[in-house]
């Protein structure tokens, strides 16, 4: 039989990217979005999911299983961007970020997860970002978000390995999706101590999206995943220097990588 592949966010970008790419394998997806009906051509199905609505998650999981008999894999892909200084971003646009990138995912592995159990097999995979492996300027709340998911997982996986469930994180680096235009931007304020140096930021984090890589590495990345029998606990995908960034925040002193990072955004 095939397996059947859970997708949040499998309307578009990545998640799209991977969907159709694990449907040309022989996989069974599905995939979510907020609003199914505004992709009637999509080559696979589109069940309505809102990761921050628990009453959604449940209809969701029982949608899929009216149609098939278990859930193998979970690909945690929905999730939100956000831009700003720390301090001017309104707390209800941390908050909200928080329950996209972190609650959502927590919420959706959870209502999964007696299904697996009773059938003694399941892969999770999140898709966190390399973003947050550090702290960057301007996208604080981002990287908090998802370093919280990362270690959210390696502590969810010693968990469940008593019941033959895998789970393991994909850090993706920028890629060409439409992240930007769904992303929250705290607006660049006129009379902003930061107005120089964020609007900069700003204007460099867009030009890294619009010139970022293809989503089928992405793709390609999560199918090598699925196929392997004992994941790793991280998987980093993107381009050499941004996967290489961890490794420097690794060996370097904290007071070296901050510079680097700072000339980098030129602070």
């Amino acid at each position: 039989m095939s397996k059947v592949v859970l997708i949040t966010g499998g309307s578009s970008g990545i998640g799209k990217s991977v969907g159709e790419f694990l449907q040309a394998k022989g996989f069974k997806v599905y995939g979510t979005s907020r609003n199914p009906d505004r992709y009637p051509n999509s080559k696979f199905p589109i069940v309505a999911l809102d990761v921050t609505k628990a009453e959604t998650i449940s209809k969701c999981i029982t949608e899929v299983l009216k149609h098939e008999s278990k859930i193998d894999v979970l690909l945690n892909n929905a999730g939100a961007g956000i831009t700003g200084p720390i301090e001017e971003i309104p707390d209800a646009e941390i908050k909200r970020n928080f329950e996209t990138n972190l609650f959502g995912p927590i919420n959706v592995i959870k209502a999964v997860l007696p299904t697996m159990r009773q059938h003694n097999s399941g892969l999770i995979i999140n898709v966190t970002s390399i973003a947050g492996y550090m702290g960057l300027p301007y996208r604080g709340v981002y990287s908090a978000s998802k370093g919280a998911l990362e270690l959210i997982t390696e502590a969810f996986r010693m968990e469940l390995k008593g019941f033959n469930i895998n789970m393991t994180n994909v850090a993706p680096g920028d890629f060409a999706t439409n992240i930007a235009a769904g992303r929250y931007h705290a607006p660049v304020l006129e009379n902003s101590p930061y107005k120089a140096t964020y609007g900069d930021t700003l204007r460099m984090m867009d030009d890294h999206v619009d010139s970022g890589s293809d989503p089928k590495q992405m793709a390609e990345a999560i199918y090598k995943i699925i196929e392997t029998k004992h994941p790793k606990i991280h998987y980093k995908v993107g381009a050499f220097m941004q996967k290489f960034s961890i490794v420097l925040k690794r060996i370097l002193p904290d007071k070296v990588y901050e510079k680097l990072l700072m000339n980098h955004y030129k602070l």
